[in-house]
């Protein structure tokens, strides 16, 4: 079997490796999958380049979910969330209609309640189901550098962990299988308020004539600086689209994730639904594509600052 790190070696060693969603992340991520020598079959789902890419570098590409899974014994998803997940799983040529044992890592960002359902669906079937959501950017994908949590039963999550170690360089394990979605939604929450927050505190700022150079100089280095402070006041500051590359509806969806578990928790979450109305206000206003750290223009936009 496969070494440890999952890095190099002979790919009649390594387990057949199925991918869907070569998006922003799933892309980078894909190609060290390949590119480290694991054998990869790819179902194009939006980015048609990103397929070619693959298939020139040593992936096979197939046309449907069924074949995906006929072809592969782990397959790994990184799509928008659950309802694509259990399309895509559970559709009349999804991954289940093939009736062959697999592990199936989904990568999106998905609702727990829905990841738990589909895992206790499947295991009849004999297909085991991991959850390991990501943090970090699309920059760290490329880079093979990404933050991923991972729940599942243990010897699913051995098995697939040096397919993980292709594209992680920190990887969380957080328990039973639903867990990793949970802490990402948290994470998300934690990150994406900062954004809320640092949106109001430039406008705030401005209106107070204070620039966001200035702000920049007070929080830099300080206790509230991070890295995805970096990746926002890179777009802030120089004007850098690609600085972050995360859209407002997909922040959106996730914090709604958010506000179905706290909901189904039976809790209050006044400033996850405070947080996000703001970035609800943002794609009501037809700024869905648009990426998270324009949250600040919009957000300056609405109260009368302009752009610096």
């Amino acid at each position: 079997m496969v070494s440890s790190d999952g890095r190099g070696g002979d790919t009649m060693d390594k387990e057949r490796v199925g991918f869907v969603g070569v998006g922003l992340m799933g892309h980078g991520m894909a190609r060290n999958i390949v590119d480290k020598g694991w054998p990869l079959s790819v179902l194009g789902y939006k980015r048609r380049e990103a397929v070619e890419d693959l298939v020139a570098h040593g992936a096979r590409e197939v046309r449907s979910a069924r074949e995906l899974a006929e072809n592969s014994d782990v397959v790994v998803l990184c799509v928008t969330g659950s309802r694509q997940v259990e399309a895509l799983v559970e559709g009349p040529d999804g991954l289940a209609s093939a009736g062959v044992p697999l592990v199936v890592v989904d990568c999106s960002t998905s609702e727990p309640a829905s990841t738990v359902r589909l895992a206790a669906a499947l295991q009849p079937h004999g297909i085991a189901l991991v959850d390991a959501p990501l943090s970090r950017t699309p920059k760290d994908a490329w880079a093979g550098n990404l933050d991923v949590m991972v729940g599942g039963d243990e010897a699913a999550v051995a098995r697939v962990r040096p397919i993980i170690d292709c594209f992680a360089g920190r990887v969380v394990p957080t328990g039973p299988v639903g867990t990793g979605h949970t802490m990402k939604l948290l994470n998300n929450f934690v990150s994406l308020g900062y954004a809320a927050i640092y949106s109001e505190a430039l406008m705030l700022g401005a209106k107070a004539g204070l620039t966001p150079q200035v702000f920049d100089a007070v929080i830099r280095g300080g206790r509230m600086h991070c890295p995805f402070y970096d990746t926002f006041f890179t777009y802030v500051l120089e004007r850098d689209r690609d600085a972050h590359k995360f859209t407002l509806s997909n922040a959106l969806k996730d914090l709604t994730y958010l506000a179905g578990f706290a909901q189904a928790a039976e809790v209050a979450n006044p400033v996850g639904a405070a947080v996000r109305n703001s970035f609800a206000a943002a794609v009501a206003g037809g700024r869905g594509a648009d990426y998270v750290p324009m949250l600040s223009d919009i957000v300056g936009d609405a109260n009368g600052v302009a752009r610096s």
